[in-house]
């Protein structure tokens, strides 16, 4: 069996029935706003009582609640009641999306994965692989939802490697005659939805061939000098935890003596290009507080060459165009930019991660955050006994690389896009036979 070729599919994609008012159907990924009460209560409000994936889905502001068992067998049970309605409709087809996000227009394509070509842990070798460390502790509540669900909702991203745009080459050739599966404005200001229904069996093999193609040996050694006797083809750019809950399903099913037909296999995704020009990597900085020591320590261990700058601007310029491995650094004395000599990663964040995170376990009193402000590490990190670390964002170019090499990156090394921008939930597929 071709690992690539059997690690997507053409989804069975269950959609609202024409009528069902999207605006108030669609929602924003459970796993956002968490701290934002008011953004959850404004959705309940404009949902009101109409059909709505808000409820077959728990938003994590609840997971600690104490009705939350409850709040999930009601999620479960809405499910099937949207089924048994007829307010969902079956369609065979890829899902061609394009989505207004902050920095532009995100194309997307609905697919389904499987599960059994997909591995979270730090060692994977499989065709899709995790791009952030999975936190084990954060499984059981997604578990919870998902094991006595019939339907799942999809708000995973997966990112391809595809700087010549193949893969969608053949739904582009065929926009015009797609049909439109939805087309809305999405609440809260998140902006424009459209999907198209890719229905035409050639541009259907023609998109998954193009997919398949982008590892092939000879791709492969040409784009990041590797051999390609284990390929990353997908890497789970958004909502690896929850595909991760999904793979913890789909195991335990499997140890029940399901066979290779059962549709908890396989997973509903979209799949970005890593070269959409409205995706964007943002940093995130390091801010470590009681850490006298650490500035020594960390410039010593990867054997860093500083570089005094006049301010935080000045430091972020540099990081940002700067060639080799470099980070800089705020505290009391001021800032600085350091050039890892001796990196112990592909990419900067993880050489620096690592460093902090064997500090971190000696020094028991000390603190760690991570901030996505620049003017904010540069503020805080001027504190006395606190070190502020400013680090580049990941170019795309090094992206799969780094993974395919590390594995997956530190926690909290990127942020793809902002809150608003995350994925909704609209489509959904059936994973219980």
């Amino acid at each position: 069996m071709d690992d690539q070729a059997s690690a997507v599919r053409v989804p069975r994609v269950l959609l609202p029935q024409p009528g069902i008012d999207i605006a108030r159907w669609a929602v924003i990924a459970c796993d956002q706003f968490t701290a934002e009460p008011d953004y959850w209560a404004e959705v309940e409000d404009v949902v009101g009582d109409a059909p709505s994936t808000l409820r077959m889905i728990l938003p994590e502001l609840y997971l600690h609640a104490p009705d939350v068992a409850e709040r999930v067998a009601a999620c479960q049970e809405t499910m099937r009641r949207y089924e048994a309605e007829g307010i969902l409709e079956a369609h065979e087809a890829l899902l061609y999306v394009e989505r207004q996000v902050s920095r532009g227009v995100q194309r997307g394509l609905l697919v389904e994965i499987d599960l059994d070509a997909y591995d979270f842990r730090p060692q994977a070798r499989t065709p899709i692989r995790a791009t952030e460390g999975t936190v084990i502790d954060r499984l059981p509540p997604r578990v919870a939802v998902r094991r006595d669900a019939d339907l799942e909702l999809p708000h995973v991203l997966v990112l391809y490697d595809d700087p010549d745009g193949a893969v969608l080459a053949a739904v582009d050739a065929a926009r015009d005659t797609l049909r439109t599966a939805y087309d809305a404005d999405l609440m809260a200001g998140s902006g424009h939805l459209r999907g198209f229904l890719v229905e035409d069996p050639d541009v259907q093999a023609a998109t998954l061939a193009a997919l398949a193609a982008l590892v092939t040996p000879e791709a492969y050694a040409r784009r990041y000098g590797l051999a390609a006797d284990a390929p990353l083809l997908l890497a789970v750019g958004d909502g690896n935890h929850s595909l991760a809950a999904a793979a913890t399903i789909w195991a335990e099913h499997k140890a029940s003596g399901a066979g290779p037909d059962h549709p908890a296999r396989y997973a509903l995704v979209e799949l970005v290009n890593l070269h959409d020009p409205s995706l964007h990597f943002e940093p995130i900085h390091r801010l470590v507080t009681h850490a006298p020591g650490l500035a020594d320590a960390l410039v010593a261990a990867v054997g860093g060459i500083v570089t005094p700058v006049p301010d935080a601007a000045a430091a972020r310029d540099a990081v940002a165009d700067a060639t080799g491995q470099v980070f800089a650094l705020v505290s009391a004395a001021g800032v600085a930019v350091v050039e890892a000599r001796t990196p112990s990663h592909q990419l900067a964040v993880g050489t620096v991660q690592a460093f902090v995170d064997g500090w971190l376990a000696e020094h028991p009193h000390a603190e760690a955050d991570y901030i996505h402000e620049g003017d904010v590490v540069d503020r805080l990190g001027r504190a006395p006994d606190a070190l502020g670390i400013l680090l580049p964002g990941i170019a795309k170019e090094d992206f799969f690389a780094s993974v395919a090499v590390d594995g997956p990156f530190p926690r909290k090394t990127f942020s793809m896009g902002h809150g608003h921008d995350k994925r909704f939930y609209l489509e959904c597929r059936r994973i219980r036979p």
